[in-house]
């Protein structure tokens, strides 16, 4: 069974279950599918969400845990890597060069360097779009 949320060419806004997608579909291509509120069959779907059904969560293997971990710590190595090659690296003064270049007294550019959670905290209140850079993750040969 699947749910949709549907709209006639009035406005109105109803719910209505269907067998499949395609039962759907012939049902309203027959006409079939009519608002409870005007009987109007000029009926569309609406954007919704999917229902999705839970399923018990499972631990992954340790091949496969391996593997996660080694993926996330190879984007995690990425990341960090393009920031450090692209970015102008400001060491204590991100908080101070973030202000300046996000109020436009300072040239735009990105940058990286260190803050303090309080530094942090009061950059995002600001709104100032700031995020950690992921550490610098150990050296593979020398993970267990």
């Amino acid at each position: 069974m699947i749910r949709y949320a549907l709209q006639c060419d009035a406005d109105h806004g109803f719910e209505a279950w269907f067998g499949s997608s395609s039962d759907y579909d012939d049902q309203a291509s027959r006409g079939l599918v009519e608002c409870p509120f005007c009987g109007s069959h000029s009926v569309s779907k609406q954007i919704m969400a999917p229902a999705v059904a839970g399923t018990k969560r499972a631990t992954p293997s340790p091949e496969v845990a391996r593997k996660m971990q080694t993926m996330m710590m190879d984007v995690a190595r990425e990341v960090r890597a393009h920031v450090e090659q692209n970015f102008d690296y400001v060491g204590d003064t991100f908080a101070r060069e973030a202000r300046a270049i996000h109020e436009g007294t300072t040239e735009k550019r990105e940058i990286y360097g260190e803050a303090t959670p309080a530094e942090v905290k009061a950059l995002k209140a600001d709104g100032i779009p700031c995020a950690a850079l992921p550490p610098a993750p150990p050296d593979p040969a020398k993970v267990n």
